[in-house]
């Protein structure tokens, strides 16, 4: 059938990265956003040349937080003649905010978004899709913060005809648009065509017939979404990820871009605002004044001068962490920050334990040429308690720390475990299984693994402790660095601190939150360590009772040699 190019239809493109979205909420902390590897603005870039080359219009409705950090990029998308809406500051869900947050994040977000782009923010499209019968709040609070129209809303067939399609909302005076996600009545319910995860999921055939059918029979645009990673099939993989959501996240990344393609050579889409014939009124300025604000971003620096800070050492064994190390890097970047103004003068040793995929290769592209950052090769997979025994005696400092490449264990954590390294202190451990300690999503096999052995460790070394198989630790070097550890391993490390417990060091503990990791995947083999840990728990058992047993004939030995010269100097 013929396509009536003359018709509108609206084009919306969310642009947010690969670490926002609601898929792995319960993963990743907003907290943590900036140690990602960002991948939107080449995303962005990519949507923007595609427009351009089909000669098209969109609305981008933007996270207030990339908005903030790369301003430059707004004013690229308005300098291209396209519309910027909000999609809230940060990627939270409204029904977790009450109406007094909900305006205070919509006022953020314009305050961020307005002078980039130069133009009035007037449309808005939530986190997540929102239900007539739930949050109809929503449209209140757009209406009465001055927005035009919306398109956060997934209409049900118990909702009526008229919410299936573009409409206006009248609240109190106020009117709203509303742009819902355009769905195919199938009369058992209401199927989404819109856009993102139903075109990559549902075959494209049934797809493609049915947004074709849809410009057919109804006068009302159809309203096509995705979010700019969807253009990006080689985006890192959060292999924490549950089956369920790396299959709705991953899968058919490759088909967008070809779909997308098709959709602009066929259709006539734009901007939402063009559709209501508002795009000119929203201006805030002259188009050819756009300029790109983007610049670096700012960095903490330290008012203490250069002589007054005390040198440290952190030392991080890699094996096949290709995957984490961009996070790790900008994650570190961040960690130097705080040390710094805490006094610190950070040096760091990777240790790369015979990788063999490019973990050589991106430790050097990413640290190479940082003169602080020492890169030390193993000649063959030692484990990684080898890896941190080789920095601790490679560091030239007291203060050495260690931490996991993945990032289990938030290292800004450093920044108040290093004080704890007072003097009598020979060694700071991280514990999520202190009282005040956290675990978050990590796996429950793991975790009885893991609190089992620290149960069996504290019965065989009669220790207080609650956790021995942390990495992230502080040391006190001259303490450690002469041990000679018969376990390689991750067994290494519960043995190291089994060591210095034994050789009466003392040690204390850091409550802390241990999570999965996002990338790559554990090296552990379970049944091995398992049967490890037995043996060192034995061996470990043995040393205490023979020191115990040494300790003691060394007291009463003395105790003999006291007697004996005071029965001669009574004499």
């Amino acid at each position: 059938m013929d396509i009536d190019k003359q018709k509108k239809h609206l084009l919306t493109i969310l642009v947010e990265d690969y670490f926002h979205v609601g898929a792995f909420d319960n993963l990743i902390q907003q907290r943590n956003w900036p140690n990602f590897e960002t991948r939107y603005e080449r995303n962005t870039l990519k949507a923007l040349d595609l427009l351009d080359e089909f000669g098209s219009k969109a609305t981008f409705f933007v996270l207030g937080w990339i908005g903030q950090q790369n301003p430059g990029l707004i004013a690229e998308i308005a300098g291209r003649g396209h519309e910027v809406a909000s999609r809230g500051f940060y990627h939270r869900s409204l029904r977790q905010l009450t109406d007094e947050e909900i305006r205070e994040d919509l006022k953020r977000t314009r305050k961020v978004l307005e002078p980039a782009a130069r133009q009035k923010i007037v449309g808005y499209r939530a986190a997540e899709k929102l239900s007539y019968e739930k949050d109809s709040r929503v449209l209140r609070i757009l209406a009465e913060e001055g927005y035009t129209y919306d398109a956060s809303f997934l209409p049900t067939r118990r909702d009526g005809r008229d919410k299936r399609f573009t409409h206006q909302v009248h609240h109190g005076g106020n009117v709203i648009w509303e742009f819902p996600y355009s769905t195919r009545d199938l009369y058992a319910g209401l199927l989404p065509i819109s856009g993102g995860n139903y075109l990559r999921q549902i075959p494209y055939t049934l797809m493609r017939f049915a947004v074709r059918d849809w410009t057919k029979r109804y006068k009302e645009p159809f309203v096509f979404y995705m979010h700019v990673w969807e253009l990006d099939p080689e985006q890192p993989r959060i292999s924490a990820a549950s089956n369920y959501n790396r299959i709705r996240h991953y899968r058919k990344l490759d088909k967008m871009e070809w779909v997308l393609s098709e959709h602009l050579e066929l259709y006539n889409y734009t901007s939402a605002a063009d559709y209501l014939e508002i795009a000119d009124s929203i201006l805030l300025g002259d188009k050819k004044d756009f300029v790109a604000v983007a610049g670096p971003r700012a960095e903490i620096s330290s008012t203490s001068p250069q002589n007054e800070f005390e040198k440290i050492t952190i030392v991080i064994p890699c094996y096949n962490e290709s995957e984490a190390l961009s996070y790790l890097s900008n994650t570190l970047r961040s960690v130097e920050n705080g040390l710094k103004t805490r006094g610190y003068d950070v040096e760091i040793i990777f240790i790369n334990d015979a990788s063999t995929d490019d973990t050589s290769q991106r430790l050097t592209a990413l640290f190479g040429n940082r003169s602080n950052v020492q890169i030390l090769q193993h000649d063959k997979n030692k484990g990684v308690a080898a890896g941190i025994m080789t920095g601790i005696r490679a560091a030239e400092t007291e203060i050495v720390c260690s931490m996991d490449c993945d990032c289990t264990y938030d290292p800004h954590g450093l920044v108040d475990m290093i004080p704890m390294l007072q003097k009598g202190v020979d060694m700071v451990t991280a514990s999520p299984y202190h009282p005040k300690g956290e675990v978050r999503n990590v796996p429950s096999w793991r975790l009885t693994l893991s609190k089992g052995a620290s149960f069996l460790y504290r019965r065989a070394l009669g220790s207080d402790l609650s956790t021995f198989t942390s990495c992230f630790r502080v040391y006190r070097r001259s303490s450690v660095a002469g041990f000679d550890l018969s376990e390689s391993g991750f067994l290494g490390v519960a043995e190291l601190l089994g060591k210095l417990d034994v050789s009466g060091g003392r040690i204390i503990e850091f409550p802390a939150t241990l999570e999965v990791r996002l990338f790559g995947i554990s090296k552990m083999k379970t049944v091995r360590t398992i049967g490890g840990h037995l043996k060192l728990l034995a061996r470990l058992s043995r040393e205490r009772f023979f020191r115990k047993n040494r300790s003691i004939e060394t007291s009463l030995k003395e105790k003999r040699i006291n007697a004996a010269k005071e029965e001669v100097s009574g004499k």
